[in-house]
């Protein structure tokens, strides 16, 4: 929680922060600039209206033309804003509006900076003896009037410094509001994140801790609302399958029983009998013989399931789907017989190439055709089919029995799954089919219909032999 907190606080809090005080710092640079330029602006302005006065009287002489600014300082109206001044040659006052001539001994540096420009204009910002900040604007005449060679405006920056400590003080005062707004919307935010976060948290451990009935209120619809949602689901997929695991459990422990009480059952019968020419003797041997190989695949399937879990190693070879359906049918037709049943299979004339491991390939078929004898009826009928529409091939396999229930149909490749009607078994022969298959980028379909049978599509891409460097490719399948 306080992770959260502290990544708030070293990234968008300080983020925000930093550019409130980059656009606080340019703000009062460009409102200093524009009032200390505006003051600048009122003494230029004024300037120029003297001196376009004083052109209006050209045909005047220089001594004329002194007294004419001399008599201008004398009527100056605004002395409470601005101080005129009629600057020599040597940069010091010789007349000022208000009367007294400051006591500088040498050119002010407004007056330097006049001589230096090509506008012959300068200004200068500066303190007075009394410790007064003025700003003084000096402009060379563009004709000497005498002695008089440059005007001069002093104007006090007092006010103007009160005008910009008041603006300073307003935007600091704004920009400390927007932090501690940004402060309070982000931790009121954070707590609406870490509070169910929280809560989650607390859920889950329990969950964890196997209280897997444990679930979320979801009182969000949002990204917290979907992730309580898939925690929910999570936990109710940890308890399906932790029942179909004890399921699964309880099944194999009495699948194994079965076979391990009938062989136990006939191992002290045939000790008693201890003569092989008693009929019993051989049929204890035949049920003790049966029941072991039913151990054995059960075993096989229950480590095959195993290693598939800690990742499914494949053995690719080009192979023709054909004639490893076709082993597959010859292997279980005794079988078939056996149980009273009969297997339809034509064998088609075409190969079919396929990229494929041979003996997960010969397990997937065994086990599809496992399932169909055992859910035949009586004199029933097992039908084998290999399709193919250019691209992929299709094994289909169907039986007459049962049927799936729809309520199970969507389970039946689940692992540990056994559904309503189901005989002996695991429960994971179809897992590991669906396992093997989606390796091979196969697909495995089921369709059934209650009392009338099911059918099991095994999907596989055909093997395309790549094009000749330069030729164009071509369709169809290639030979094996």
């Amino acid at each position: 929680m306080n992770s959260i907190t502290k990544r708030w606080v070293r990234g968008s809090l300080l983020v925000t922060i930093l550019m409130c005080l980059v656009a606080e710092a340019v703000f009062l640079y460009y409102s200093i600039t524009n009032y200390y330029d505006g003051a600048r602006r009122a003494m230029t302005t004024r300037t120029s209206t003297i001196i376009t006065q004083l052109n209006a009287s050209a045909a005047q002489t220089g001594e004329s033309q002194g007294v004419l600014l001399r008599r201008m300082v004398e009527q100056f109206t605004e002395k409470d804003k601005f101080e005129l001044m009629l600057v020599n040659a040597a940069g010091k006052p010789l007349v000022t509006s208000t009367g007294f001539a400051p006591d500088d001994s040498v050119a002010g540096e407004d007056y330097l900076e006049a001589l230096a420009s090509e506008k012959g204009e300068g200004h200068a910002v500066y303190r007075t003896a009394m410790g007064e900040k003025v700003m003084a604007v000096t402009t060379l005449l563009p004709r000497a009037a005498g002695e008089i060679v440059a005007v001069r405006f002093v104007t006090s920056l007092t006010l103007v410094d009160q005008s910009i400590a008041a603006l300073v003080a307003f935007s600091l005062a704004l920009v400390t509001a927007v932090v501690l707004f940004s402060v309070w919307t982000g931790m009121f935010f954070i707590r609406s994140i870490v509070r169910p976060i929280g809560e989650i948290e607390a859920t889950a451990a329990k969950i964890a801790e196997g209280n897997l009935d444990t679930r979320i209120e979801n009182k969000y619809n949002d990204e917290i609302g979907k992730l309580s949602d898939t925690i929910n689901h999570m936990a109710g997929e940890l308890d399906k399958t932790e029942r179909m695991k004890n399921e699964f459990i309880s099944s194999v422990s009495h699948e194994l029983r079965t076979p391990l009480t009938s062989i136990k059952g006939w191992v002290e019968t045939i000790a008693a009998i201890r003569d092989p020419a008693d009929p019993n003797f051989r049929r204890g041997v035949q049920v003790i013989s049966s029941e072991a190989d039913r151990l054995y695949s059960m075993v096989v399937e229950l480590l095959d399931f195993s290693r598939m879990q800690n990742g499914l190693k494949l053995d690719l070879q080009l192979l023709d789907l054909v004639a490893e359906v076709s082993d597959a049918a010859i292997m279980v037709e005794r079988r078939v017989e056996l149980e009273g049943l009969h297997l339809a299979y034509d064998e088609p004339e075409e190969p079919m190439p396929v990229m494929a491991d041979p003996a997960r390939l010969r397990q997937v078929f065994i086990n599809v055709l496992d399932n169909a004898v055992k859910y035949s009826p009586p004199h029933g009928t097992v039908r084998m089919d290999v399709l193919s529409d250019g691209n992929s091939a299709f094994v289909n396999i169907s039986d007459e029995g049962r049927g799936i229930a729809p309520d199970d149909l969507e389970n039946v490749k689940v692992k540990f799954f056994k559904g309503k009607g189901a005989v002996r078994g695991s429960g994971i022969g179809l897992a590991v089919v669906d396992e093997i298959v989606t390796a091979l980028d196969g697909s495995v379909d089921i369709q059934s219909e209650v009392g009338r049978g099911t059918t099991v599509t095994v999907r596989l891409p055909l093997y395309k032999r790549p094009a000749p460097s330069g030729a164009p490719p071509r369709g169809g399948t290639a030979g094996v």
